[in-house]
């Protein structure tokens, strides 16, 4: 029997899909394929490792979304854990060389995530106990 997916759950989705973008386009611009339009994107004067991780974080974000469109019970502790940890990430971006601009759609969707996770009714609909 398929899970009714109530809109709250679409929109987390939807988030999720907008994070993926945006760790997609830091991956391309530490690798310098893309430019930088905002401000500057650097990881400690080492910007490989800095894509590798915003590329797993790019694939984290789309399973995720995965999870949620299907309305897994897991996906909203996935989806707290995948937004804390991209915050954490975009922070050390930050104290690693990249500016605060460059690292602002990051902080603005994890931060948007993570308060929408945490409302009463969003965690109503994956079955997690207040």
């Amino acid at each position: 029997m398929q899970k009714e997916r109530p809109l709250g759950v679409t929109i987390l989705a939807i988030l999720a899909i907008l994070g993926a973008i945006n760790a997609l386009i830091y991956t391309l611009q530490m690798l310098h394929i893309l430019p930088t339009y905002i401000g500057e994107v650097a990881f400690f004067q080492f910007s490989l490792i800095g894509a590798l991780l915003w590329g797993f974080l790019f694939f984290i974000w789309l399973g995720v979304a995965r999870m949620l469109w299907e309305v897994h019970p897991q996906g909203w502790m996935f989806m707290v854990l995948i937004a804390s940890f991209a915050l954490i990430y975009a922070i050390i971006c930050v104290i690693g060389a990249s500016s605060w601009e460059a690292m602002a759609p990051m902080f603005i969707v994890s931060g948007l995530v993570l308060i929408y996770c945490l409302l009463p009714g969003t965690k109503e609909a994956f079955g997690v106990p207040r």
